[in-house]
């Protein structure tokens, strides 16, 4: 990934990148991301698809994904020529480089299930399986409910 017509220099001074989702700024996302377009200079970017090598992109084309639990980055576009989706792992300074030059910045959190708490086993390719075949045959969510509590009990 590089940047081939935009830099810093571009940037009014003082700019920073912003939310595409500013509600209260103007009441509306479609305002916000209109008056954006109107206001950004557009850099070049190239970067690579696996499909088709290189291509060039412009600030718009590209969204930089930064997860708010360890400020791991990514960003992704949608290929010009295949139209592919594309997201790639980015350093920080990457990152950076990237949203001074215009590229939408989005936050993304991990899911909450992450932090609860797993007991038991873990769930096998046989019980799988298992519980594929039961749900088959007539009856099952009642045997399923009758069986909770009841460990090594077929369903």
């Amino acid at each position: 990934m590089a940047l081939i017509g935009g830099d810093r220099a571009h940037l009014p001074e003082g700019r920073r990148a912003r939310s595409t989702l500013n509600w209260t700024a103007t009441g509306t996302m479609q305002q916000d991301k209109d008056r954006e377009e109107r206001e950004s200079p557009l850099a070049t970017i190239r970067a690579s698809c696996p499909t088709c090598g290189d291509v060039e992109l412009t600030s718009r084309d590209v969204v930089v994904r930064v997860c708010a639990a360890d400020n791991a980055g990514a960003y992704a576009f949608r290929c010009p020529s295949c139209r592919m989706a594309v997201s790639k792992q980015a350093e920080s300074k990457i990152v950076d480089l990237l949203v001074s030059s215009g590229v939408r910045l989005s936050v993304w959190h991990l899911p909450a299930e992450l932090a609860e708490p797993h007991y038991g086993e873990a769930i096998s390719y046989d019980d799988l399986l298992e519980f594929h075949y039961a749900i088959q045959r007539p009856g099952w969510f009642e045997r399923l409910v009758s069986s909770v509590g009841q460990e090594d009990q077929p369903l």
